[in-house]
């Protein structure tokens, strides 16, 4: 499979694990606890791969006061997956930014701006693609990205971006300003086997938010990292026993760099 899509509006998922290999990639979505106040679930995911293994586009989206936000954006997405595809299928060192462009164009354009102004509620969403040994994020709002390694992870680094507060993309629109505030960067990969990780703020903000803590959830998603799909089932697990009363979403897959590296350890 080298599409994959996801709204949870129309698949909600509630008091429900569910878990879908895409043999390159897996996707993982919990709606919450309905004994806890679950009614909905407002998030949606995209999943792009290049067939020949060259790359994967990942993408999250956390909506709220509806969904409609969230089918926006994936519709916008859905519709621009072609031009998305040969972004990346450019050389490397053009692809990223060709990528970053793209969305850039696609979010400040007059249409897609008056669609925005048109519905009810907003979204944060995130971008994580890997071509080659590196990753590019490209975030707006509160979502977050995690790169697992062994070696950078003892370090204490294990976040892609920062979350950001109060951005998003909808009726309140981050690309209605003077300037949009949001947030890019490319990551280069360390030698050997690295978990990409993206998910929405429901697997970090339940009960005793167990998984705010990077190292926790470093430690659960790679002490299965032979099995991604049984790791992400059990970070879904987690959060029904925590009591999650909102959705959480989650992408993960894994490279397998073979590069020399140029990492020195002075410690």
């Amino acid at each position: 499979m080298t599409t994959y899509t996801w709204l949870g509006h129309d698949r909600p998922h509630l008091d429900t694990l569910f878990v879908q290999d895409l043999g390159a990639m897996v996707f993982a979505s919990f709606g919450g606890v309905v004994a806890q106040g679950a009614r909905k679930n407002e998030d949606a995911a995209a999943i792009f791969i290049d067939p020949a293994g060259g790359w994967e586009l990942a993408v999250v989206i956390d909506a709220h006061h509806s969904a409609q936000s969230a089918l926006l954006i994936l519709e916008t997405l859905v519709g621009a997956e072609t031009q998305l595809r040969e972004c990346l299928n450019q050389p490397l060192n053009q692809a990223f930014f060709s990528l970053d462009q793209a969305l850039l164009d696609i979010f400040r354009s007059n249409r897609f701006r008056a669609r925005c102004a048109a519905i009810q509620g907003e979204a944060s969403c995130l971008f994580v693609a890997r071509k080659d040994e590196y990753v590019w994020y490209w975030a707006v709002g509160d979502c977050i990205g995690y790169i697992f390694h062994p070696s950078i992870a003892r370090l204490g680094e294990m976040q892609l971006n920062q979350r950001r507060f109060y951005e998003w993309i909808g009726n309140v629109n981050t690309w209605d300003g003077v300037l949009p505030s949001y947030s890019t960067g490319i990551r280069l990969l360390q030698p050997g086997l690295t978990t990409i990780m993206l998910t929405t703020d429901g697997l970090l903000e339940c009960g005793t938010r167990p998984f705010e803590n990077p190292t926790t959830l470093y430690n659960a998603v790679c002490w299965e990292q032979h099995s991604l799909p049984r790791a992400a089932r059990a970070l879904l697990e987690r959060v029904q026993t925590e009591g999650g009363r909102d959705s959480a979403t989650a992408i993960l897959w894994q490279f397998d760099s073979t590069w020399a590296g140029i990492n020195r350890d002075f410690r």
